[in-house]
């Protein structure tokens, strides 16, 4: 029996969240809609959680037709949350994560969201399939409506409306996937992890020798890239040494995880798979051309200010960025507006819409020269 899934992702990398399933062998993608991927497995099973460009992984309990813009949508969606067999739907969840789903006095929660104007909430959604959808399971159904937080331990169901067609589906993990596990401290500006892990991927990473992240933050970036490249040597500077400590203390617990989850399976992952260090991304401590992998989300004096030498010069970050990186090495960055610094070539651009703001990915290619901060 095949089972149709949904994938929710940041906008803009929804063909890269079809990759990564077409490449893990998660099933065949039936189709993009906006923050969305479709795809149909047929045995579907823990390797599901192991999406790392996804926000979140869903089970597809029914889709509905016919919702337009008026309150008469609200009685379709109430009548097609009635009709559907949620019981089902929350064994196979239960299946695939061992863990279970709708304990007695966690109830049932419902997140909705819809493109374009509408004639109801999201309130408004929530309600009307909530309150079906516990009923046959024997469970309280918790509104979110004025501000209320449904308790821990709740089902959580997720109703999206495009157009004229609504997907109601059950979560599959315990919370959402971009809650990464290992992320127990951060600071502002800290990156989105399946964004890191979709510049990751952007970089090749399986081919790479050395990777840099000169503007580290909280790791999230490096702690991405070495579920891809666990043989490369990985180096992460801050010009804050509590961002050193938050980036060691991250891929301390990443580490850890990773190795209670293997089983006895595989090379183990030792604490120091990543190197950290306090330094200025305005001279960085390495020698030219000595890594061929540079991943960055550079201070955009929004959440974070430059500091150290890049607060007098923003550009010094780029001509230090080229001398370190080996000719015809990549830089995958993510940045506010597409731009092409001195010394790079424009591979790909791909426009993002995060907390808000517009973002750019953009994968550039060093170029011959030299290029000098001083």
């Amino acid at each position: 029996m095949h089972t149709l899934a949904v994938a929710r992702a940041v906008r803009g990398i929804e063909p890269l969240v079809a990759a990564e399933i077409r490449r893990a062998g998660l099933g065949v993608v039936r189709g993009v809609r906006h923050r969305e991927v479709w795809f149909e497995t047929a045995d579907p099973g823990p390797e599901l959680l192991g999406l790392r460009t996804a926000d979140d992984v869903l089970l597809v309990a029914a889709v509905v037709e016919g919702i337009g813009r008026d309150r008469e949508a609200l009685g379709r969606l109430s009548g097609a949350a009635r009709e559907l067999d949620a019981e089902s739907l929350t064994k196979l969840a239960h299946q695939i994560t061992d863990r279970p789903h709708g304990v007695r006095g966690g109830g049932v929660e419902v997140s909705a969201s819809f493109v374009g104007r509408r004639n109801y909430s999201r309130f408004d959604i929530e309600d009307a399939v909530g309150a079906e959808l516990a009923r046959p399971l024997g469970l309280p159904y918790h509104s979110r409506r004025d501000g209320r937080v449904p308790p821990e331990g709740s089902t959580a169901w997720r109703v999206t409306v495009e157009d004229e067609q609504a997907v109601i589906a059950l979560r599959v993990p315990a919370r959402p996937l971009h809650r990464r596990p290992y992320k127990t401290q951060s600071i502002p500006g800290t990156l989105h992890p399946p964004v890191a892990a979709a510049m990751a991927g952007l970089a090749r990473l399986d081919r790479a020798r050395t990777v840099l992240d000169p503007c580290c933050g909280a790791g999230t970036t490096l702690i991405e890239a070495r579920a891809l490249a666990p043989h490369a040597r990985l180096i992460g500077f801050d010009h804050d040494p509590h961002n050193v400590h938050v980036s060691t203390a991250n891929a301390n617990r990443a580490a850890a995880d990773a190795n209670a989850n293997a089983n006895g399976n595989g090379a183990r992952v030792t604490a120091d798979a990543i190197a950290w260090g306090v330094a200025d991304a305005g001279r960085i401590p390495l020698p030219d051309g000595s890594v061929d992998r540079v991943l960055v989300n550079p201070p955009w004096d929004r959440q974070v200010a430059p500091s150290g030498r890049l607060r007098r010069d923003p550009g010094r970050l780029w001509r230090e960025i080229h001398r370190v990186l080996a000719v015809g090495g990549t830089v995958v960055a993510l940045v506010p507006e597409a731009w092409r610094p001195p010394g790079f070539g424009v591979d790909r651009v791909i426009h993002l819409t995060l907390s808000g703001r517009h973002p750019v990915v953009t994968v550039l290619r060093r170029s011959a020269g030299r290029g000098r901060a001083d």
